[in-house]
């Protein structure tokens, strides 16, 4: 597990950017694998983490990015990791000397302890092409054969660069399904019943009692999100609490401009709203969403989530989507079926899904400083005709309910 390390507690950063409407001040001190800090930042209290392996064994690492707000390379010195799964789904194997995966992720990799018995360095760093970049922290763990006398292999770590675009896109473009019994049979919609065009970006809000008289804030189609004191859930249940939720979330961007150009002369407004908007999809539907970065704010990639639903990655690209000409060169025959989407910088990214899960789904970027700060937005999928296409009924009456519900 890659997970982030802060010396103070995270709710404490997030009231005080609440109290000053400054941009959360979430640059961790140290990363972690499973728990641990390694040996690069003069712990002298923190055990580094360990691998015990045997000579000429396969083992399965089941790798989750847990951290808050950082896209992660992994390596392990000398040795090969072939990729075999992503987000619970097997894709057709590769070998990499590396893997990026993005915060909520999950992926499945063989390593092969074929080298030379010793002790080899796993490491972890950031990916991070954002104007505010994460800080450049290398993290160590050590993958040790048994009965292996000596210190550290004094290999280099195969690890790219912080900022390396090219490393990052270079792997997940590798990435593809495989039409194993395991996996869900393939069923990649071709004819799209809806489509949803989605600039996500970094914004201020008008705030009268923040130091600068901003908010600093995120977006999608220019709304933040709003998060309701009463459960969207709950108020789609029980029809009649009104003013929770609108069902009028922007299908497309409320304004056009170069998404991926140079926004440092200040012309655009830069800033947003606030409000609860969802989009409400009919089941069966066959979605196909759109999701575009932009400049505005630090730019970078961002790794969107969906709830509910595993979905194709059908296309990605750089510069502003064109629906003409981008969607030629959609995978329609192999995409990868994940439920964390990588949206490049100064790029776009395609997904696609049957509407076959009824209820209420978030989405919303895996940054936390950004699903916070309202990079998120709801789908709400319709009942079917039948009691197996609906929606579950709600709890019983006389429920325990949870302190302050």
């Amino acid at each position: 597990m890659l997970e982030t390390w802060f010396n103070r507690d995270f709710k404490d950063i997030y009231d005080e950017y609440l109290s000053t409407g400054l941009a959360p001040g979430l640059r961790p001190n140290a990363y972690a694998i499973n728990g641990h800090l390694g040996d690069t930042y003069g712990c002298p209290t923190d055990a580094i983490f360990r691998m015990q392996v045997e000579y000429q064994k396969t083992y399965l690492l089941r790798i989750i990015n847990a951290a808050m707000n950082e896209e992660k390379f992994f390596a392990i010195a000398n040795h090969r990791l072939t990729v075999v799964a992503q987000d619970a789904s097997y894709v057709q194997k590769f070998t990499s000397d590396y893997i990026m995966i993005s915060p909520g992720q999950t992926m499945d990799v063989l390593v092969h302890a074929n080298q030379n018995k010793g002790q080899y360095y796993m490491a972890t760093r950031p990916f991070s092409d954002s104007a505010g970049p994460s800080p450049d922290n290398i993290t160590t763990g050590i993958f040790q054969y048994t009965n292996s006398d000596g210190g550290l292999n004094a290999s280099l770590i195969p690890l790219p660069a912080r900022g390396d675009s090219g490393a990052a896109l270079g792997f997940i473009n590798r990435i593809r399904n495989t039409n194993v019994r395991q996996n869900p049979p393939m069923k990649v919609p071709k004819k799209i019943h809806r489509r949803v065009y989605i600039a996500v970006a970094t914004n201020n809000l008008p705030c009268d009692n923040c130091t600068t008289g901003l908010r600093a804030a995120a977006s999608m189609n220019n709304v933040s999100f709003d998060f309701p004191r009463i459960d969207i859930l709950q108020a789609y249940y029980n029809r009649s609490i009104n003013g929770v939720f609108t069902t009028d979330f922007p299908l497309e961007p409320l304004v056009y401009y170069n998404f991926t150009g140079d926004l440092s002369n200040g012309v655009l407004n830069g800033n947003t709203s606030r409000a609860t908007k969802a989009v409400v999809l009919n089941y069966g539907e066959a979605v196909e969403i759109v999701l575009q970065a932009t400049e505005l704010g630090a730019g970078g990639s961002h790794p969107i989530h969906l709830h509910g639903f595993s979905f194709y990655k059908v296309g990605t690209g750089s510069g502003n989507f064109n629906n003409v000409t981008d969607p030629r060169l959609y995978n329609l025959v192999d995409p990868p079926l994940i439920n964390t989407l990588h949206v490049p910088a100064r790029g776009w990214a395609a997904l696609r899904f049957f509407a076959k899960n009824p209820g209420v789904w978030f989405m919303h970027c895996h940054f936390e400083r950004h699903s916070s700060m309202g990079m998120d937005t709801v789908f709400i999928v319709k009942n079917g005709k039948t009691a197996k296409t609906s929606i579950l009924p709600p709890p019983a009456s006389g429920m325990p309910r949870c302190p302050g519900a």
